[in-house]
């Protein structure tokens, strides 16, 4: 069954334990990142969620700030321009980074500044072949935000992101392939698919499990090795008592797919 929910800038059908979260202007004006947020956080409280598929729409996926916004509000004195970071970046990006299943980013086409930030916070990404991408900020004599750093650093390595963030020339798809920041490079045409199917594989799954890899791969990067290991067990212990793990193995045993609830 199919459930949409229309706003006038971002969009969500659900479908299949998938909820798609559809921007609907490539730009991230003060309207946008609020209504998004609220999607992202209605997601978060709803158990019939097991995946989210973020995506975008025409030729961009997101290019970041809404420019035109920004310069009225500069010329207008500047508040409004000068804490938006802080208000709204933040808590958008730390709802995404929260969700307990997996987010699956459809970039269907170009994506730049804080919207190469958003699609850094999904799980898996799929792109557009020749999609065009670019940390943008320094461009426009600004450092970053989104928690690009943190995200890059991690991704590609802290000689890699500072040449990204200090000289943000555009680079492709391929290339963001290449060097890991996507999963899956597909035509145009084809992204949306392509992502809606990796998201309904992933809603059909162990979401328990989901969850567990989601919790370990967020403290892997500053945990210790016993820190690791403690958390593995623990969560381990927690996943074998589920329902889940108990028909992987029985299925297992008798040579059938599994069929996962979710719990």
């Amino acid at each position: 069954m199919s459930e949409t929910t229309t706003g006038e800038l971002v969009t969500r059908d659900d479908a299949a334990g998938v909820a798609t979260l559809t921007l609907q202007r490539p730009g991230l004006s003060h309207a946008s990142r609020r209504e998004l947020l609220d999607r992202v956080r209605e997601v978060a409280e709803d158990d019939a969620v097991r995946a989210v598929l973020l995506t975008g729409t025409g030729r961009a996926f997101c290019v970041g700030q809404d420019l035109a916004e920004h310069v009225a509000e500069l010329r207008a004195g500047g508040g409004d321009a000068l804490s938006v970071v802080e208000e709204e970046y933040n808590p958008l990006v730390l709802a995404l980074a929260d969700l307990r299943v997996p987010v699956v980013v459809g970039i269907n086409g170009a994506c730049a500044g804080a919207g190469l930030g958003l699609a850094l916070a999904g799980d898996l990404r799929v792109a557009a072949a020749g999609a065009k991408f670019t940390t943008a900020f320094t461009g426009v004599g600004l450092g970053s935000d989104s928690a690009l750093a943190y995200r890059l650093v991690h991704a590609v390595g802290a000689s890699r992101a500072a040449e990204l963030l200090l000289l943000p020339e555009p680079f492709p798809a391929e290339t963001a392939a290449a060097w890991g920041l996507v999963h899956r490079v597909v035509a145009p045409e084809q992204v949306l698919a392509e992502a809606e199917a990796l998201a309904a594989r992933l809603a059909a799954g162990p979401t328990a499990a989901h969850r567990a890899v989601k919790t370990v791969l967020a403290a892997a990067a500053t945990d210790s090795l016993r820190e690791t290991l403690a958390r593995e067990a623990r969560l381990q212990t927690e996943l074998g008592r589920t329902a889940d793990h108990r028909e992987a193995v029985e299925a297992f045993v008798a040579k059938r797919a599994p069929s996962f609830v979710g719990g």
